[in-house]
């Protein structure tokens, strides 16, 4: 089948035209509004881009104008403002729309005006240290607005229900149930001659309502779904110490803290920051970042920090900002369409056009042997209500075929076990922003994954550090209160100097009284050694002033700034990666804390300890500073001169259990790389402690990797297992390379605004959820919460899960469309008649749709997932092992039914008036009860125990129940509307039987080899893991 589907493939970076080409290849839909509900459209997604375009440029152009009549205004005077009553009685001294207005026309005379941030500060009632006050949170929310966007309202039920009535083959089954009626009552009477008719009514309402339920329940995943994505935390400074709340608590006020990769989340006016710049795109278009001071200290809603860090105070919330107001004129225009959603939308195209000719063909059949019976009895020229009704009846047969025919569940299967495992995943610290990501990943046959946080705890504390010559062990000293240093006072001065003053860490207080430290990781290993060591923060951030700072970035690999001393003089402080460092220092701290040669021996001596400290898995990191002159340049740190101060190791234990995640992932087929910035020794000792380095010469440095040609990363890549010291840029070409040389499906881990690139380009984007940056969330496909691996490889289970539950879905539903299709036809051909009327065929519509999806497409994933190879690019989706359960099922339904179709009456006996009613009665039970353990079936594809794990999964349970009571119901008490009779206990056991059997085929048909003895082999060198029954 799969030569058929080439019009039905796409990708992550498919294009446009690719996703228009399967859309126009799909010609066969009973119900576009439900089919293709959530798959984007790409009109209606150009149109809401260039709107998008038109409104940045309405507000670049609008700045532009302002800003040019800055300059031409009068600034004689203070501007006066009329207070509104509530403004008044709120005590603030400015109206919220003259306020939002300053940011948003990026007034710089008037903020001046009011007094700038300070002045904005007191009319709002806000200290700038203390930050505002929890008990007037609703006053400040009632009377400058609450941080949320207009969004459009949820669709309820009834639209569900609405949209599942819009199928084309039901709304003609309706017409042809309201002729029916009409005629019926009119030749037969009331109330015999509305049961056919009615029968069809209320099967039709079953089946939208049960569709109904279903999308319903889907659409409120998927609302959860996104209120989890919307979620930010920011930090801000609120009573008077610095906390974490979601964006959507923010209020006018609020003191918030901006680092890298931060999204800024409300309008506001910088209060301080170093070389902070900002990326104005997403609301003006501008490609160029913006420099954020004193001159054009404007922030604005939903731009993002590109470099730098700072303090705002927020001045705008909601829909009194530009972002606010983009956000309400742009709709949400859908996820793109998943992999598995194309393809199957590829074959329920292929299968509807096999069902479509089979319904005519069964139509033309019946009517062309109507009409020569009724030639043969000379009677063509007579016509009663009862021969059309007769027609009518093939007329809805036929419809009703198409409705069993054209698998319009097959694509919306995916859609419900996506959003079931989305679900799942969430309850398992996994936010899913793509649907596609969750069943790309279950294909992923390679993990580039950060060290820091994700493969150890990122709980870090100072272990050694080697200072005035000499190694001094801290471990085990943590929890005292105060630890002294075996070092002179003037070299503890220096080395406190450089903690707290080169620092993007804050050490604050809380309510008790107690001392915190806010910050990374790292921030807050190297401050809690300096108050170990009895620094004291606030009065070190007192002494000096700082004149510029360089924040730590991924390209940099180290921070600096720039400090003046209380009576005169400047000083540079350095610290980061050690080899850095270490090249850019000349001098290094001796015993008295007087800076002394760095001799070509030291420098030995010093690169010994380092690689000793990272032999242990210890981080290293060097701290050095310099000494300038007074009448240095405030604009440029400088990058060597500096005298080594100390090399601190840095502790970070390996997760609980990644070892077995990782053992779990290479006995999956999926290699594991380590990308880190990290000392290449500390990536060995952490990469072999996690079993992913198996041999010393499977790791190598960023930049010796980034040197190499293409043919020798040909030769290398494939037994790469860490890149240490390595760049975004590296982390990028690895992937890359992975994909267009290796065919690889890749995912890959990141944190930092520079590994967006990488995140984008990727198959699966991970992101992590604590550490993690706005930009790295928003370029990736799956947020993990935790930072944890343990969470990636749940993913991949899960990813699985979905691919391996849609095939048994599939399985199953074509089992059920070959024999439904073939006994109708071969019945109309051979006896004229069919034994499953309209209304049981509706019923079997039900059973392998919408109550097949819910049974098969939602069970959980097993460990035998992770022991098999991931599925290949290109791969077929129906196997062989597929065909061969189809096929075997079907033959043995076929021949079972045809047998009972033609020759029953004489094989079970059955004499009397209602003879034919109860065979057809038999038959149709027989038939469902052969789907019902079919279904069962088709749990597993290829292994021979389909009972494990079966009772665990109640909704499987709970749709089997189901079925079967509501199958006993129709045939005993709904007889009337769906042409049943009762049935002796005799027939029903024997109906039971004959289902089980399937059972037994299934058994039989899984110990037929279908598969290649052939094992591929990975590109790595190793074999495949074995699949198939005798792997179970």
């Amino acid at each position: 089948m799969e030569k058929f589907l080439t019009d039905f493939q796409v990708n992550k970076h498919a294009s446009d035209e690719a996703r228009r080409r399967w859309r126009s290849a799909v010609t066969i839909v009973r119900n576009p509004c439900r089919r293709f509900r959530m798959v984007a459209d790409l009109d209606k997604r150009t149109e809401v881009e260039n709107k998008r375009r038109r409104i940045q440029e309405k507000i670049r152009v609008v700045l532009y104008v302002q800003k040019a009549a800055l300059h031409f205004m009068d600034a004689a005077g203070p501007l006066e403002y009329k207070l509104s009553e509530e403004v008044r009685n709120a005590n603030f001294g400015i109206d919220p729309e003259d306020l939002a207005s300053i940011v948003r026309g990026h007034d710089i005379k008037r903020l001046n005006l009011h007094g700038g941030a300070e002045g904005i500060a007191r009319k709002v009632s806000v200290s700038l240290n203390e930050g505002v006050r929890s008990c007037n949170l609703a006053t400040r929310q009632t009377t400058y607005g609450l941080n949320h966007f207009t969004e459009k309202a949820p669709r309820s039920f009834l639209m569900f229900v609405w949209e599942a009535l819009q199928d084309l083959t039901l709304i003609i089954l309706i017409i042809c149930a309201v002729v029916s009626i009409s005629v019926g009552i009119a030749t037969e009477g009331w109330p015999k001659g509305m049961y056919d008719g009615l029968g069809i009514i209320l099967s039709i309402f079953l089946v939208v309502l049960v569709a109904a339920i279903s999308d319903y329940k889907q659409s409120l995943q998927f609302r959860d779904l996104d209120k989890e994505k919307k979620k930010i935390i920011v930090q801000v400074t609120r009573d008077g110490s610095r906390q974490k709340i979601p964006i959507y608590n923010l209020v006018v006020g609020d003191v918030v803290h901006l680092a890298i990769g931060d999204q800024v989340p409300a309008d506001g006016v910088l209060i301080s920051g170093y070389s902070l710049l900002v990326d104005e795109s997403s609301l003006t278009g501008e490609v160029d970042p913006v420099s954020i001071n004193e001159e054009h200290p404007f922030l604005s809603s939903g731009t993002k920090v590109r470099d730098g860090s700072g303090k705002m105070l927020v001045t705008g919330v909601g829909m009194r900002t530009e972002w606010g107001k983009l956000m309400e004129t742009l709709s949400e225009d859908g996820d793109d369409e998943t992999p598995l959603q194309v393809k199957l939308n590829g074959v329920a195209t292929i299968i509807g056009k096999i069902g479509l000719s089979f319904a005519v063909l069964t139509f033309l059949v019946l009517t062309v042997r109507f009409l020569v019976e009724k030639a043969l009895k000379n009677e063509f020229t007579h016509w009663s209500s009862s021969d059309a009704l007769t027609l009518l009846d093939y007329f809805a047969t036929a419809v009703t075929i198409i409705v069993v025919a054209v698998p319009e569940g097959l694509p919306l299967a995916v859609t419900l076990s996506l959003a079931f495992a989305m679900k799942k995943l969430m309850n398992d610290r996994a936010l899913v922003r793509h649907l596609s990501a969750c069943e790309t990943m279950g294909s992923a046959s390679c993990i580039c994954t950060d060290k820091t946080g994700t493969l150890t705890t990122n709980h870090m504390v100072v272990e050694r550090i080697w200072i005035c010559n000499k190694v001094q062990d801290i471990s085990g000293n943590e929890s005292k209160s105060n630890y002294e240093l075996e070092i002179s006072e003037r070299a503890l001065s220096i080395l406190l100097q450089a903690i707290f003053q080169n620092t993007s860490g804050e050490v604050v207080k809380e309510k008790e009284g107690k001392n915190s430290v806010v910050g990374t990781p790292t921030e807050s290993a190297l401050l809690e050694f300096g108050l170990l060591l009895g620094g004291d923060h606030d009065a070190q951030q007192g002494q000096f002033k700082i004149l510029k700072v360089e924040p730590f970035s991924s390209d940099r690999k180290k921070m600096s700034v720039l400090v003046a001393f209380p009576e005169s003089g400047v000083r540079a402080f350095c610290k980061g990666a050690s080899e850095i460092v270490l090249k850019m220092c000349d001098n290094v701290v001796g015993h008295n804390g007087e800076p002394i040669v760095l001799t070509e021996e030291l420098v030995k001596k010093t690169m010994h300890i380092i690689n000793g400290f990272a032999h242990a898995a210890l981080r290293t990191l060097c701290l050095a500073y310099k000494d300038l002159d007074a009448n240095a340049s405030a604009d440029d740190i400088p990058d060597s001169g500096y005298t080594l101060i100390a090399v601190v190791g840095i502790k970070d234990p390996v997760r609980p259990g990644v070892k077995e995640a990782v053992r779990t992932c290479l006995a999956a087929g999926i290699t594991v790389r380590m990308v880190t910035g990290d000392n290449i020794n500390t990536a060995k000792a952490i990469a072999k402690e996690c079993g992913i380095l198996t041999h010393n010469d499977n790791a190598i440095e960023g930049p010796e990797f980034r040197k190499k040609s293409l043919d020798e990363m040909r030769e290398i890549i494939p037994k790469i297992q860490v890149v240490a010291r390595s760049s975004p840029s590296d982390k990028l070409t690895l992937v890359t390379h992975l994909r267009n040389m290796f065919g690889e499906v890749v995912a890959v881990t990141g944190d930092g605004t520079n590994d967006a690139p990488a995140l984008h380009q990727s198959d699966i984007g991970l992101a992590m959820g604590i550490a993690g940056t706005e930009v790295a969330k928003e370029s990736a496909d799956v947020v993990i919460m935790d930072d944890n691996f343990s969470t990636i490889v749940n993913v991949a289970k899960w990813g699985r899960a979905v691919y391996i539950n849609i095939q048994k879905f599939v399985q199953f539903q074509l089992t059920v469309n070959v024999v439904a299709l073939v006994i109708n036809f071969a019945s109309a051909c051979i006896s004229g008649s069919v034994p499953l009327t309209a209304v049981q065929l509706l019923w079997v519509n039900m059973i392998m749709d919408t109550l097949g999806a819910l049974a098969l497409a939602t069970e959980p994933p097993n460990d035998e997932l992770m022991k098999r190879p991931p599925v290949a690019k290109g791969a077929s989706f129906i196997t062989k092992a597929m065909w061969r359960n189809i096929i075997g099922q079907s033959i043995y339904q076929l021949i079972v039914l045809g047998i009972l179709n033609f020759d029953g009456k004489r094989l079970l006996r059955l004499t009397g008036s209602d003879a034919t009613k109860v065979l057809d009665t038999m038959i149709f039970n027989s038939f469902v009860f052969c789907q019902v353990f079919n279904e069962i079936n088709s749990r597993d594809i290829e292994r021979i125990n389909i009972f494990k794990g079966m009772f665990d999964s109640w909704i499987f349970l709970g749709v089997m129940v189901t079925t079967v009571a509501f199958q006993a119901i129709i045939v005993e008490f709904l007889g009337t509307f769906a042409n049943t009779v009762p049935l002796s206990w005799q027939l029903w056991l024997l109906s039971i039987a004959i289902g089980s059997v399937s059972m037994v085929m299934g058994v039989i048909l899984k110990c037929i080899p279908v598969e290649s003895t052939l094992k591929p082999r990975h590109h790595d060198g190793y074999e495949a893991l074995a699949s198939g029954p005798h792997a179970a």
